[in-house]
């Protein structure tokens, strides 16, 4: 029961975070939001990994395991994780991000030679089907910002999918390793960090100016409920549940961000919107359970 409670906490805690990047569209640019959320991020998570012990386990290989995953899930993943949310709103970016779990057992079959079953294969086809629903039913596109916003959402979000995906298959041989998770998402959130203040010394790529102090509130907000408190969760629930529940309660993001978006907006989602949520998660549940099978 416990790691029930903890695995929905940190859907939660992820929708949170996206509602507070979702809140931020026309006040801070998605590169701009980025730097400052992983130099955050890293803040509290190289704290957390201090206070635990954690850089003893790492290695010199697991390090450049994780500094590659940097590379894919951070640097570019990130950006178009809050532009998507920007130009999607949060409710449409949640339901897309659930791309990861197929692309993730895709990348899994092609690089390091892992079985697909048909309870995985049916776990993608309901993926697909629900974020189809939810888009092309009535009232689908409610969130997405302006002509042409939606096409060139779901383009960063499909990139960030993959990019989330290959992060987390890049990190694997490190985790299974046994390197701490804080201090993984330390040196990720990190290198990252760095890549983003980098950027800086690019004339057209610095801000115009910097959030204001409310803006900036809401920036650790978000890294604090999605990076730290979301993954603190989901950590504790692994140590007190089975991995597959888990990961699959965990993994209701996109439903349980639906009354965040009613509660903010005013506005009942449509019923698709909660059809096409119910079916992608019932999708990441099967590719999940599939692995065990």
């Amino acid at each position: 029961m416990l790691a029930v409670v903890l695995s929905l906490a940190a859907a939660a805690s992820f929708a949170l975070s996206a509602m507070q990047i979702d809140s931020l569209t026309g006040r801070v640019s998605a590169l701009q939001l980025a730097r400052w959320q992983m130099t955050m991020a890293f803040g509290m998570t190289a704290a957390a990994s201090l206070a635990l012990g954690g850089w003893r386990t790492v290695g010199l290989e697991q390090f450049a395991w994780l500094a590659g995953s940097s590379v894919v899930g951070i640097m570019l993943a990130t950006v178009c994780f809050v532009a998507t949310i920007q130009l999607l709103g949060a409710r449409l970016n949640a339901l897309v991000f659930t791309l990861s779990a197929p692309f993730a057992l895709i990348m899994g079959y092609a690089f390091r030679g892992e079985t697909v079953n048909l309870l995985q294969g049916a776990g993608v086809g309901l993926i697909l089907a629900g974020i189809v629903l939810a888009i092309l039913g009535p009232g689908g596109r409610e969130g997405a910002r302006g002509q042409g916003a939606l096409a060139l959402g779901l383009g960063l979000g499909v990139i960030t999918a993959l990019g989330q995906a290959g992060g987390s298959l890049l990190a694997r041989p490190a985790m299974l390793a046994g390197v701490e998770p804080f201090t993984a998402m330390a040196i990720r959130s990190g290198l990252g960090a760095a890549f983003f203040l980098a950027l800086l010394a690019l004339p057209p790529l610095r801000p115009a100016a910097w959030p204001a102090m409310p803006e900036v509130r809401r920036i650790g907000a978000s890294a604090f409920s999605g990076m730290f408190l979301g993954m603190s969760l989901l950590m504790a629930a692994l140590a007190h549940g089975d991995v597959g529940i888990v990961t699959t309660l965990s993994s209701t993001t996109p439903i349980l961000i639906l009354p965040m978006v009613w509660v903010v907006s005013r506005r009942v989602p449509a019923p698709m919107a909660w059809l096409g949520a119910a079916l992608a998660v019932a999708g990441t549940a099967l590719i999940t359970l599939g692995q065990t099978a």
